[in-house]
């Protein structure tokens, strides 16, 4: 079923740039060195930690709201969100002049629920799982008539987050491997759509967390599946039990791999990108470094890791670092 879903292509994630050019920051590759000795290949760092709202996910935010329509505008948006995508809601419809509505679960990291506080938007604190939180969104939907902003599972959605993978093939047209986050599925599936049309001798790894394996398990079922309810783990912005349905469809097309990291792994690789290059990321930021250092991937070529965000509070950030 998920085969004969319409794919989202290249044309698609450069419509997204456009409308991101000049709003967007395009975050820069930087050569990351002291990775390289132990790589055996060049290494390069996409900090979108330094992007809008601190992630990625400004990027399918904005290029979403973008596309409704003046009476959507008016009537407001609603997401549910594990953090970083509830931020860039917020951030675009601050941006737009749109009412935004946040629900987010009642363990969302302070960094994350301030952001979205502080750029206005209402926010709901709902439950611990996905379902939860959608569920709320879904209410508040049909008593106000509010537009729901899809988090991951949508064409959208996946093609504003493809610019970064974009931006990786013109920066870096030699790429030889990317590295890049899974959660629900958008970033990934965006950057895998972008990488291979414009780079297509390379290979696009994703990774996830032992604790949250929803692709691996769908890729072993041919399928998505859901994994066992309310996993818990350091990386919270990739802890979905499902991969999106539309995301999957993308990845058995265009994805070469995916790997697990445990959460131990986490903290060595924060500190490394903190230590060496200055760099501050929440855990799922660092997932991609971390698969690098442990040898879950081996880099073949010029080899790029996604840093997706750096939404960490100080507090948080210096217990990891502590501890590690």
């Amino acid at each position: 079923m998920t085969a004969e879903l319409p794919l989202v292509g290249i044309d698609d994630v450069r419509r997204a740039a456009g409308v991101l050019r000049g709003v967007a920051v395009r975050t820069p590759l930087l050569r990351a060195d002291a990775l390289e000795a132990g790589c055996g290949c060049p290494v390069w760092l996409k900090p979108e930690q330094l992007q809008r709202g601190g992630a990625f996910k400004f990027r399918g935010a904005y290029t979403y709201l973008a596309g409704l329509s003046a009476a959507e505008r008016a009537r407001g948006v609603v997401t549910g969100s594990s953090g970083n995508h509830g931020a860039a809601v917020a951030l675009a419809a601050q941006m737009f002049g749109v009412p935004a509505t946040i629900v987010m679960p009642t363990t969302v990291p302070r960094a994350k629920r301030d952001g979205a506080e502080r750029l206005g938007a209402r926010c709901f604190y709902v439950g611990t799982t996905t379902a939860e939180r959608l569920a709320k969104a879904e209410e508040l939907c049909a008593a106000e008539g509010l537009t729901f902003v899809p988090p991951f599972d949508d064409p959208t959605i996946i093609a504003g987050q493809g610019t970064l993978g974009l931006e990786i093939a013109e920066d870096l047209p030699d790429v030889g491997t990317v590295i890049v986050q899974v959660g629900g599925g958008g970033l990934s599936s965006g950057v895998a759509v972008a990488i291979k049309a414009l780079a297509p001798g390379a290979r696009v790894i994703g990774v996830e967390p032992e604790g949250s394996p929803k692709l691996t398990r769908a890729r072993e079922a041919g399928m998505p599946v859901t994994i066992a309810a309310n996993p818990s783990g350091l990386a919270d912005g990739l802890l979905a039990v499902r991969i999106g349905a539309l995301n999957f469809a993308h990845l058995a097309a265009a994805l070469d791999d995916v790997v697990t990291v445990p959460d131990a792994a986490l903290p060595g690789a924060m500190r490394f990108l903190l230590d060496r290059h200055k760099l501050v990321t929440e855990p799922s930021g660092a997932i991609a470094v971390a698969a690098l250092m442990m040898g879950r991937v081996t880099g073949r070529g010029p080899t790029v890791c996604v840093l997706s965000g750096g939404n960490i509070e100080w507090d948080g950030l210096r217990e990891l670092l502590d501890h590690e």
